[in-house]
């Protein structure tokens, strides 16, 4: 038998390393998305969803969910413990562009560890005022840019004109950047605590926020609760707070949900929204589900009329497969003293048909 050489070994122990390094750190990762396009037809709302005076026909984005790209991934690292990553951009397919043009991984953008006690991530991330209201939903978070859960109660486009929190814009605070955020599961239970900081010098409160959030979810019964502050720049505070349930009655889902938040936008000035949902989720054939759902909205601010707006939206959903749905969604708005604006229509109503398809 010949000796090995030097070089034969020196390979052979490098593929043996290889191997043991594969079997103790198993990683995958994951490209996924969504395409949701569809054709609408509003009158007394603009493309912007904002009152109008006039009507709009329209290719529209992400009525039925947010068109999406992200990538996940894992990776074992031993003893229970894994290191995960998740990015994810916003997409506009009716044009093609990403859907914030400040912020290419607008959506998610994080990194972290997880195991048996839970996982911590780091960087930006949504809320627990979103994460919460996300499983009682009535809509589901369909139609996320004109639903007033996402939009008002859980900050997305609460029309403050104010920079709350590490949120990269003065639209909403749905998402914060700089953050670190804890996730636990405990049976039934799951609890979320988080922190952004706001990295002004010299002060550890400005544009900072922290909020605490508990989940409940057994069979046909889900519930949530959480709490949330913001700061600005100059220390002005939000505070608010959302709590949903949703349950199943026969083969239906209600839900029920309420948010609140005071937001000071200047040194004597305040708004307070308050945001009421609920509807039903209807299953009316194995491939077919019909979504109804109501939501109204109360706004006060100092030395102004209190305002707000009633919103019924409903979508009729025909799964294709287990990836692909078209949908037809109908809509109407009725405005509460002027909040869309003076010389515009009273109501807006919209139409929509459309197609999403998941992978």
């Amino acid at each position: 038998m010949k000796p090995f050489k030097r070089g034969s070994c020196y390979i052979a122990a490098m593929c043996l390393s290889a191997l043991s390094v594969s079997a103790h750190a198993q990683s995958s990762v994951t490209i996924y998305g969504i395409a949701d396009a569809s054709l609408r037809y509003s009158d007394g709302l603009d493309a912007a969803y904002g009152g109008s005076s006039g009507s709009t026909t329209m290719v529209n984005s992400g009525v039925d969910t947010t068109s999406r790209l992200g990538y996940r991934g894992t990776e074992d690292l031993g003893g229970g413990l894994k290191a995960v990553f998740n990015l994810e951009s916003g997409l506009n397919f009716d044009s093609g562009t990403t859907a914030n043009t400040s912020k290419f991984f607008d959506r998610a953008a994080v990194v972290g560890l997880g195991g048996t006690w839970g996982t911590v991530t780091l960087g930006r991330q949504t809320t627990v005022l979103a994460d919460a209201l996300g499983p009682v939903d009535p809509l589901g978070v369909r139609f996320a840019s004109f639903n007033p859960n996402v939009g008002v109660a859980a900050l997305s486009s609460p029309k403050l004109g104010v920079e709350y929190g590490p949120a990269g814009s003065t639209s909403g605070s749905y998402r914060l950047d700089n953050s670190i955020k804890y996730t636990g599961q405990f049976n039934a239970v799951s609890i979320r605590a988080m922190h952004a900081l706001g990295e002004q010098s010299g002060s550890a409160s400005k544009l900072s926020s922290t909020g605490l959030g508990v989940a409940y979810e057994s069979g046909p019964l889900s519930a949530s609760l959480a709490y949330a502050q913001f700061k600005t720049a100059t220390d002005l505070a939000l505070k608010g707070y959302v709590g949903g349930i949703s349950a199943k009655a026969g083969t239906a889902k209600l839900s029920l949900t309420y948010g609140s938040h005071t937001a000071d936008t200047s040194t004597t000035a305040k708004t307070t929204n308050k945001t009421l949902g609920l509807g039903a989720t209807m299953p009316l054939s194995a491939n077919m589900d019909l979504i109804l759902t109501h939501y109204q909205v109360n706004r006060s601010r100092t030395a102004n009329l209190d305002d707000g707006f009633k919103r019924s939206i409903a979508f009729l959903e025909y799964k294709l497969s287990k990836r692909s749905l078209v949908y037809l969604e109908a809509d109407s708005t009725q405005w509460k003293n002027n909040y869309a604006g003076s010389g515009l229509k009273g109501t807006g109503t919209g139409i929509s048909a459309g197609i999403k398809h998941s992978f």
